[in-house]
């Protein structure tokens, strides 16, 4: 039994899920670090346009996650099936498909934001104040940055559903301190003052190919180790699990997509009532990253696990897996509450000193903070269902959170109680999504015929 195998099967629950989580984790607060970054330095200017342009063109952004969870996400988990059914050569077919498909639909984007800037910003919420900002920044990370980026992120899936979290993270995580280090850099050294946004956006993109090249070389690196190819000849027979990827896939990719177009119209919502309304919530919108990341970073790691044993027939040892994860997200949820809740007004005067937006950040973020169990929790069963392949049940839970439930509420609660009811849409949505939930994940359980637990599980 080769090490990975090992991990996949005998390593204790606890020990197995920390090895793939941790990693995941650390590179997720990279990550988060290097987006609050912007916003950190962004707001050193004190000028709330400029913070709502950089929270408007992470709408689009946030797209291009939507692309890589399409093919990693989806060729990941059937890449952990694979594995777990003993069919690790086919590996190879899905990872080139997955790849390949990556880098064309990403260019497709990146060419309809070049295209419809105007239009496109518009949608997302952009005023006359904030447009130039708003479409310098889409211009470097989404139309320059736009493949490196995404690439960058469905790698990192792939490499974790073979179990090298640690390489994945390290991927993710060099583009992160390397975007940090250029954020100033180019803010506020090599480009004249007014252009902050721009200097931004440079360093992002410079980071995500950065982390794309690291990608490249590391699967070339391992390329006699791993069951994983990016080598052209396996992407036309790697057509063949077409369905089975997308199966997976789009309500992942649905799901980013849903919550980009939640995102969309809560900026539309909030921006009708000025500039330094969408200042804050954007800022908190970041700062919330901070519970969301560490529960993707879980998420993540435990997908793998989950995806493996469901396939070789150890749905007991899948369901400690899924216990173990819940147990972890839940208490570091409560965690996060009790420092938003005590010290809201101290964390959102980091990013912005303003009195107006920052007493409407304090406001928000006391608010927006109580979600967090309730979107872990969440987050936890869609991520359940795509490493099981339970691609109908992973599709109507991602479109109840942010499609069926989310956009409409959001409307609901404006029209009654306006701006606050705009911020308190996602508590009330993923408290109703939360029963969804809990159905699908026992409704797919009831299916599952448990044998015994195999010895040293």
């Amino acid at each position: 039994m080769n090490q990975k195998t090992e991990l996949f099967e005998k390593t204790a629950v606890p020990k197995a899920l920390a090895t793939l989580a941790i990693p995941t984790i650390i590179s997720q607060l990279i990550t988060m670090v290097y987006n609050l970054a912007d916003t950190f330095f962004i707001g050193l200017t004190d000028d709330p346009y400029k913070v709502a342009a950089s929270h408007l063109s992470f709408v689009l952004v946030f797209a291009m996650g939507a692309i890589s969870n399409l093919f990693g996400v989806g060729g990941g988990s059937l890449i952990s099936r694979l594995m777990g059914s003993g069919k690790s050569a086919e590996a190879k077919k899905v990872s080139s498909f997955s790849f390949y498909g990556t880098v064309a639909v990403t260019l497709i984007y990146s060419m309809i934001c070049l295209v419809f800037m105007h239009p496109v910003l518009n949608l997302v919420g952009a005023s006359e104040n904030t447009y130039g900002y708003a479409s310098s920044y889409v211009i470097w990370v989404v139309v320059l940055g736009g493949v490196p980026t995404a690439v960058s992120m469905s790698l990192a899936h792939l490499l974790r559903s073979e179990g090298y979290a640690k390489f994945a993270s390290l991927g993710l995580g060099m583009g992160g301190v390397l975007n940090i280090l250029l954020d100033p850099l180019f803010m506020f050294v090599l480009l004249p003052k007014g252009q902050e946004v721009a200097g931004a956006a440079i360093a992002t993109c410079i980071s995500n190919t950065a982390s794309c090249l690291y990608f490249l070389i590391t699967l070339y690196v391992l390329k006699e180790k791993s069951v994983l190819s990016l080598s052209p000849k396996y992407l036309l027979p790697g057509f063949a699990y077409l369905k089975q990827v997308f199966s997976t896939g789009i309500p992942s990719a649905l799901g980013s997509l849903l919550a980009s177009t939640s995102n969309l119209v809560l900026n539309q919502l909030s921006s009708s009532y000025g500039d330094f309304e969408l200042a804050a919530l954007g800022i908190v919108k970041k700062i919330d990253m901070l519970p969301l990341n560490v529960g993707m970073g879980l998420c993540q790691g435990m997908l793998p696990l989950v995806a493996y044993n469901y396939a070789s027939g150890d749905h007991v040892r899948m369901k400690k897996v899924i216990s173990a994860c819940r147990i972890a997200g839940m208490g570091f949820a409560a965690l996060c509450i009790l420092c938003f809740e005590l010290f809201a007004g101290s964390i959102v005067r980091l990013f912005i000193q303003e009195s107006v937006t920052a007493s409407y950040g304090e406001n928000f973020l006391r608010i927006c903070c109580l979600a967090t169990p309730l979107m872990f929790y969440n987050l936890l069963a869609t991520y359940s269902l795509q490493a099981m392949g339970q691609g109908k049940e992973s599709m109507v839970l991602s479109v109840c959170r942010q499609g069926l439930v989310n956009i409409p509420l959001l409307f609901v609660m404006n029209a009654v109680f306006h701006l606050y009811g705009v911020v308190s849409t996602q508590l009330v949505a993923d408290s109703l999504t939360m029963i969804v939930s809990t159905v699908l994940l026992q409704r797919v359980y009831k299916k599952i015929k448990t044998p015994p637990a195999p010895k040293g599980a």
